[in-house]
């Protein structure tokens, strides 16, 4: 029987730091399910706080008195008499707030490509989960029916053409896509936060402005965009960046050049 040397320091040294290292990226891995999961629930919890019902209600949910309805007054009355150009500028505003956003991420994908692969994936991710929170939007819409305040409220006069009849109101789309991409590509930048976060809150703000939504559909559509945003381009990122090197689709970051080996000074 061969006797096997005694394994020596500098043989069990980096074997027990590559083991400490997985440890700690399994310790962070489940606090930031964890924490993702708190911050879904919590979001889901919000939105259903804020829906009006609807759930097996056959007849459109009108909401003509309550806070949100008398907010909705306020703002639109305080703009009243505004002149056309603003009306029609108010409309293109947060459209053009979207296309801003959705540059943004297109640059940030575009720099990652080639060069770091956290950056693509993230840019990647937050494309998705914008698109599904749309649709997640566009369904909780056919569940609610709310009537559009523009509708429902007499007496007011709103700034953009009412939408029409079957086109409801709670969530508002463009809040939910704002705060999604606006989160997303905090979340990859943290450094964009100053621009993006301000931007989608005015996005959905405008929203009242424009008078064809209650201030309870935009806080809804900020809470299902950026939970959902945050939540999953927090946690999955790193794993979709060895994924897509993984498929030759995204490369492994470069290393600082060391010394040539053989050689010396």
């Amino acid at each position: 029987m061969t006797e096997q040397p005694a394994p020596t320091a500098e043989s069990v040294e980096p074997t027990g730091t590559a083991g400490r290292a997985r440890a700690r990226r399994a310790r962070t891995g489940v606090v930031r399910i964890g924490g993702a999961l708190t911050l879904v629930v919590a979001g889901a919890g919000l939105v259903g706080w804020l829906a009006p019902g609807g759930l097996g209600d056959p007849d459109p949910i009108r909401i003509t008195d309550g806070l949100s309805a008398a907010g909705y007054r306020t703002v639109v009355d305080a703009v009243a008499g505004a002149p056309g150009w603003l009306h029609r500028a108010v409309e293109l505003a947060t459209d053009a707030a979207l296309l801003v956003l959705l540059g943004l991420l297109a640059v940030i994908g575009w720099a990652g490509h080639g060069r770091n692969p956290l950056l693509l994936a993230g840019a990647g991710l937050t494309l998705v989960v914008t698109a599904g929170a749309y649709g997640l939007s566009e369904g909780l819409k056919l569940v609610v029916d709310q009537e559009r305040p523009c509708r429902a409220l007499s007496g007011v006069e709103p700034m953009a053409t009412c939408p029409a009849v079957g086109d409801w109101s709670f969530p508002s789309n463009h809040a939910t896509i704002a705060a999604a991409l606006a989160v997303g590509l905090a979340v990859v930048v943290p450094k964009l936060a100053l621009v993006t976060l301000p931007l989608a809150g005015a996005t959905a703000l405008l929203r009242v402005v424009a008078g064809v939504h209650y201030p309870h559909d935009i806080l809804a559509g900020l809470t299902l965009g950026g939970v959902l945003a945050a939540g999953t381009v927090a946690v999955a990122t790193a794993p979709t960046a060895r994924l897509l090197h993984a498929l030759r689709l995204a490369p492994t970051r470069k290393a600082a050049p060391g010394p040539t080996p053989g050689r010396t000074r």
